[in-house]
């Protein structure tokens, strides 16, 4: 009698142990979230009410077997049916939850890396551009400028649902620590620039590039006018500083008295206008050789590139005033910055 008793015993936690539907059926996977500071007899609940598991007692009897019910990580986690019971908690203790990717484009400002964050619904906006924009947090990482704009790194990344903003911004921060390895710390020294600095102009330069192939060629533009001394006249800061930009730069933003309006002030604007990439970063550390100090759009993606003001102005007439000299207003912004240079 005990002897059947423990056979069956033995098929009981046998048979719940196995999956609650055979792997080769291919059953659809779930999205499960095992919220914070949840009992483990609340998951096992969980795990069998969506029938992933045939026994919440056998669960429960399976994690404080292997010491693990109190080794749960909370988080989104994707499980099916065909996963036996043993690789469920596997997952839930090693904490291999869903991660959501979210791609930052380079050239993006720090409002609309915000905005992203709150169209995927990983982070909340407010509490993102709140951090962004806090001294304490930016001191925290190591960084001296006024805001984070220029230091949130453009890739692809992977978060799980429920991470918190500081841990996103700094993830972005710190991999572009990692991106500015200490070759380009080297060549900043050599430029005798600050890496707020480099920031800040490769933020124009990949504002103003729109075509890979001509990113050290606009640079070599930008080198040339601060060594001379002649201002950078680029649309694309004066636009970061107007407070309500209407798609068009007008004669009077020109004339605004923003920082950021590099018509009016020489040198660079205080602080990067948005977020570069890493070819945008290189180019302003390796420009090219050119003696160019305008550059105008060829209204193909490309630019034409003059070293004088009167090669300049052959070109503004040849790619802007010519082939539009009935639909363009001079002053609209769809007329590269640069192309207005004044010698």
């Amino acid at each position: 009698m005990v002897a059947a008793l423990g056979i069956a015993a033995y098929q009981v936690i046998k048979w719940a142990q196995e999956p609650a539907v055979p792997a080769r059926l291919r059953p659809p996977s779930k999205s499960v979230i095992i919220p914070d500071r949840s009992t483990f007899q609340q998951i096992a609940a969980l795990l069998e009410r969506e029938e992933l598991i045939r026994s919440r007692l056998a669960f429960t009897w399976l994690g404080r077997f292997h010491s693990a019910d109190r080794k749960i990580q909370a988080g989104e986690y994707e499980l099916n049916a065909g996963m036996a019971p043993a690789e469920i908690l596997l997952r839930l203790t090693t904490g291999q939850v869903v991660l959501h990717p979210i791609l930052i484009p380079e050239g993006l400002t720090m409002v609309q890396i915000a905005d992203i964050f709150g169209q995927q619904g990983l982070v909340d906006r407010q509490e993102a551009l709140r951090l962004m924009t806090d001294p304490t947090f930016i001191g925290s990482l190591g960084i001296t400028a006024g805001t984070l704009e220029g230091y949130l790194y453009p890739d692809t990344y992977k978060f799980p649902k429920g991470v918190r903003p500081r841990e996103v911004i700094t993830t972005m921060v710190e991999h572009l620590r990692q991106v500015y390895g200490p070759d380009l710390v080297a060549r900043t020294q050599e430029l005798r620039m600050t890496q707020h600095e480099v920031l800040t102009l490769a933020s124009v330069i990949e504002k103003e590039s729109g075509s890979n192939g001509e990113r050290e060629e606009i640079a070599a533009v930008f080198h040339n006018r601060l060594k001379k001394r002649i201002p950078l006249q680029s649309d694309p800061t004066v636009i970061y500083g107007l407070p309500n930009y209407d798609g068009n730069i007008h004669k009077k933003d020109l004339m605004s008295p923003s920082p950021y309006n590099t018509y009016r002030i020489a040198g660079l604007p205080p602080g990067p206008i948005a977020n570069p990439g890493i070819q945008s970063i290189r180019a302003t550390l390796y420009p090219s050789n050119s003696r160019a100090l305008y550059f105008v759009s060829k209204n193909d993606g490309t630019h034409q590139f003059s070293a004088t003001f009167a090669e300049h102005n052959e070109a503004v007439e040849k790619y802007q005033k010519r082939p539009f000299r009935r639909a363009m207003h001079p002053r609209t912004s769809s007329m590269t910055s640069v192309q207005r240079a004044m010698p």
